[in-house]
């Protein structure tokens, strides 16, 4: 069978920016506060995670308005927070059944937004869809259903990818195909780290994605174009992307970790 995870990793400098990414995880991961304090390390860097990302959806709230309001009114936030905080529990059922953690996702991120009945079902063939991004239409609803269970079936079978790979395709398939049309992006997001906790990059879950992707918004939104003309170069630029926003989250927890030394 042919390994198409391994095939992007081969993608030119694809392998150097995961390298270096690698390189920054591995440098925080060392740090000697996780002997005590990982469990707040990953705490505010779940928090941290969930602005960007809310930020990222099309939401206006800053992290100190974050930590000082109880019940944010912004359902992205609402979404953001809910799916951040759920995150840790479904990294085992990521490894076996994607599709459900998917459609577990979307229930958390879109509870305040759309009918209940459309909470983890796909999108409808007439649903709006929000782009934020600038992406274009999306493949028809049929067609993202065909392509969810080819990313289903490449997260279920072996692959010699590393994490970082298989965590990039994860998102930039997710926000190509916007397979609910609402809360779309926090759904992607939130794959790209559980998936990186599930393939061993970041076990403790203490590095936000979603930070780096924040700090780099115009370089998102066009990696995002890239990935979805489907070329090998625009895949090959995405991924290079996500290397460099972790890197960026890896030395934002690496600061987090440094915060917390100082007391």
């Amino acid at each position: 069978m042919t390994d198409a995870l391994a095939h992007v990793a081969n993608l030119p400098g694809v392998s150097e920016a995961v390298n270096d990414a690698r390189t920054a995880v591995d440098r925080l991961l060392g740090h000697r506060i996780l002997r005590r304090k990982s469990a707040a390390v990953s705490t505010e860097s779940a928090l941290r995670g969930a602005r960007a990302s809310a930020v990222l959806e099309g939401a206006s709230i800053t992290l100190d308005e974050l930590r000082t309001t109880e019940n944010p009114h912004d359902p992205v936030v609402q979404g953001a927070l809910r799916v951040s905080a759920e995150m840790g529990t479904l990294t085992e059922t990521w490894r076996q059944a994607p599709r459900q953690v998917l459609a577990r996702l979307h229930v958390l991120a879109a509870a305040d937004a759309v009918d209940s009945a459309d909470l983890g079902r796909p999108r409808a063939e007439d649903a709006p869809v929000k782009d934020l991004l600038g992406l274009g239409d999306p493949p028809p609803p049929a067609e993202a259903a065909a392509r969810l269970d080819t990313l289903s079936g490449l997260l279920t079978a072996p692959t010699k990818a590393p994490a970082l790979v298989v965590a990039a395709v994860v998102h930039g398939e997710l926000l190509t195909l916007r397979p609910f049309g609402w809360g779309d992006g926090i759904v992607a997001r939130a794959a790209q780290r559980i998936t990186l906790v599930a393939r061993g990059l970041d076990p403790k879950s203490l590095v936000a994605p979603e930070i780096g992707h924040a700090e780099l918004a115009d370089e998102y939104a066009e990696a995002l174009r890239a990935y979805a003309s489907g070329t090998s170069e625009g895949v090959a630029s995405w991924v290079r992307h996500c290397a460099t926003a972790t890197a960026t989250a890896a030395r934002d927890a690496q600061a987090i970790c440094e915060a917390l030394m100082r007391g």
